[in-house]
């Protein structure tokens, strides 16, 4: 595996620092400037489009594509809940009759008399954003997020899977040249983000897991450890 080095990684008691909060898209800010947070408030919150059914309405009553409007008994905008009856055909002499079913829960976004098609629209997906640190917010970015102004123990890092998580901090070492090994992974730390050691071992990652930590962070990683965790070899990228 190849080596990566990165110089000004820093490591603080005590120093103020300041997190932006951003969503993904444009939504609703739910703080304003002054207001205290904890690291799991929510922040801010956007709604994504959902996942979209695509449902050939003119294949499945064999009809042309053009006729597909009229049968329609729902119109664009319409809820529907999976299994109602998005369309029906005239039949003969009013029997026979076939219909076709939603296959998903939403909205009729689109029908088509190109393609015959009805689209399902899913209900939309909420996306929130936490403080992630506790602290108070000093700046607002409308429709976007947020800063937060915090006075923390800082440890950066320059690696890391999985994602954010939070939790109190449990020191498991006693300095830095010591390594963080299984046996200094107590069941205390359940939930907990686990600090320590100029190295960790897979034990202790597997140990942590199964204790249900929140997180570690140590000074390194064996490859051969990491490559064992994940299932698969991961390459070395720099961010930041």
């Amino acid at each position: 595996m190849a080596q990566a080095y990165t110089p000004g990684l820093k490591v603080t008691p005590h120093t103020q620092h300041r997190v932006r909060r951003i969503l993904p898209i444009s939504g609703t800010v739910l703080k304003s400037v002054g207001d205290r947070v904890r690291a799991s408030d929510v922040v801010a919150e956007t709604f994504m489009p959902g996942n979209i059914t695509p449902m050939n309405v003119a294949n499945m009553l064999s009809m042309p594509p053009a006729d597909v409007p009229e049968c329609m008994l729902l119109a664009e905008g319409d809820t529907v809940e999976d299994g109602t009856i998005l369309a029906q055909t005239k039949g003969i002499f009013g029997m026979f009759k076939s219909t076709c079913a939603s296959r998903a829960a939403g909205t009729v976004e689109t029908i088509s008399n190109v393609t015959g098609q009805v689209i399902i629209r899913g209900t939309p997906l909420p996306v929130q954003v936490t403080a992630y640190v506790s602290g108070e917010v000093v700046e607002v970015i409308e429709g976007e997020g947020v800063t937060v102004e915090s006075d923390v123990c800082f440890i950066q890092g320059i690696f890391g899977i999985g994602g954010e998580t939070m939790g109190p901090i449990a020191m498991a070492c006693e300095n830095p040249e010591q390594e963080l090994s299984a046996d200094r992974i107590s069941d205390e730390m359940a939930g907990a983000v686990i600090v320590g050691g100029g190295r960790v071992t897979g034990d202790a990652v597997r140990r942590a897991i199964q204790i249900g930590a929140a997180a570690i962070v140590s000074g390194g990683l064996d490859d051969a450890d990491l490559r064992d965790i994940l299932g698969f070899d991961l390459g070395v990228a720099i961010t930041g």
